[in-house]
């Protein structure tokens, strides 16, 4: 697997220490509230656990299941709900925890979607952010890093199911992907 990767973006400990950055500041934000985080899946379980860990609140945690990438390198632009939610948001605040915010078109669905079901509040907290790529309107108020258009692997998020489990991000060879 490591081979496949040309650079290392971010190493284990730059993510750790960002990620615990990212869990004082929300633990600040959100002091006397009981925040729902929900992970948008796969990818994000990486970052969510090791976010979770860094919060010194208490909070709840749910997982919703979108698809809109399949087997590709670049989005299909539909959004596809393959896991709900199962608690209640109404009158919640709710943090949407994400591993890459790329388009924002998958974000800008589900922001809709769970805003019909009256949340106090709704915040995106994503790892990485590419700003470059935005096709809608999505902005995280929790961003762990501002990242280049490349394609990028590890920490959970992978290509085709594989390099998930890469403790690192890195750029994935063009090679592999073309």
């Amino acid at each position: 697997m490591h081979k496949d990767i040309e650079t290392v973006l971010y190493t284990e400990q730059q993510l750790s220490e960002r990620v615990r950055e990212l869990g004082a500041q929300i633990t600040n934000d959100y002091s006397t509230e009981t925040p729902v985080f929900i992970g948008v899946l796969k990818g994000s379980f990486v970052f969510m656990a090791d976010l979770m860990r860094s919060i010194d609140l208490p909070c709840q945690i749910e997982f919703l299941a979108v698809s809109s990438y399949g087997n590709k390198s670049k989005t299909t632009g539909a959004v596809q709900l393959t896991q709900d939610l199962q608690a209640d948001i109404e009158n919640r605040h709710v943090i949407v925890v994400e591993d890459i915010l790329d388009s924002g078109l998958t974000l800008n669905y589900l922001i809709t979607y769970l805003g019909v079901r009256n949340p106090k509040s709704i915040e995106i907290c994503t790892l990485l952010d590419k700003p470059d790529r935005r096709q809608a309107e999505v902005f995280p108020k929790y961003s762990g890093f501002t990242i280049p258009d490349a394609f990028i692997v590890g920490y959970g998020l992978d290509f085709a199911e594989k390099y998930r489990n890469l403790p690192y991000v890195g750029i994935l060879k063009p090679s592999v992907y073309a």
